[in-house]
């Protein structure tokens, strides 16, 4: 899952991006109101992490452009701006949920996989399909309940597309959950993972739809 990090604090920005890098998420950084209106203009993110008192452009200004193009991208506002008004604005403006600076780290991420849940039409916090689940809690897997060992980038390939089974992902749609901008992408690189996930998960639980893509059925 690839998440946009709007914040232009370096240590606040440097202590969340390992946070979130920790938990193989992949990671975009900007620092300034009009980079991360560039980078949420150009680029698909499953989640975006706002700071309000952002140089260049305010981070509300950043919010009400993003949902101006009707960008539905869950948006969670993190601040030091924790008077009852700014709260208000910022969920007024567009964001699905606020968090106050200083928070604790472990109530950071709950919040982001609960974003991500919502944003995929899910209310349960264990993702399952066919045998197969998935806790983004833990990180834990499992296959007919025996656990299953998935290395990071196959966990980050897999959660998208079982979080929407019956959705058909194109190569350049799971590269941008695999990589954030300062990866070199290898140019087989999502055939490589799909095939680890094959001979784990058997060879038709992800299918290939020629000329589009890949998918996890619905049934």
């Amino acid at each position: 899952m690839r998440i946009l990090l709007v914040e232009d604090d370096p240590m606040i920005g440097k202590a969340v991006l390992d946070v979130l890098r920790s938990e193989h998420y992949a990671v975009d950084w900007v620092r300034d109101g009009l980079a991360a209106d560039s980078a949420l203009g150009s680029e698909k993110y499953d989640l975006v992490l706002l700071d309000l008192g952002l140089p260049k452009a305010d981070g509300l200004q950043v919010l009400r452009l993003l949902r101006g193009r009707r960008d539905t991208v869950p948006v969670l506002v993190a601040t030091a701006r924790d008077a009852v008004g700014d709260r208000v604005a910022g969920l007024d403006a567009g964001a699905d949920d606020y968090i106050v600076k200083p928070y604790d780290t472990d109530e950071l991420l709950a919040r982001v996989r609960a974003l991500l849940r919502r944003s995929a039409g899910r209310g349960e916090p264990l993702i399952s399909h066919k045998g197969l689940e998935l806790n983004p809690a833990t990180r834990e897997a499992s296959l007919q309940g025996e656990p299953l060992n998935l290395s990071p980038r196959e966990w980050a390939l897999l959660e998208p597309m079982l979080r929407r089974p019956g959705v058909v992902f194109s190569r350049p749609q799971l590269e941008q959950k695999l990589y954030s901008w300062k990866h070199e992408i290898s140019s087989n690189a999502v055939e490589v993972y799909i095939h680890g996930l094959r001979k784990k998960l058997g060879a038709d639980f992800i299918r290939t739809v020629r000329g589009l893509g890949y998918v996890i059925p619905r049934e």
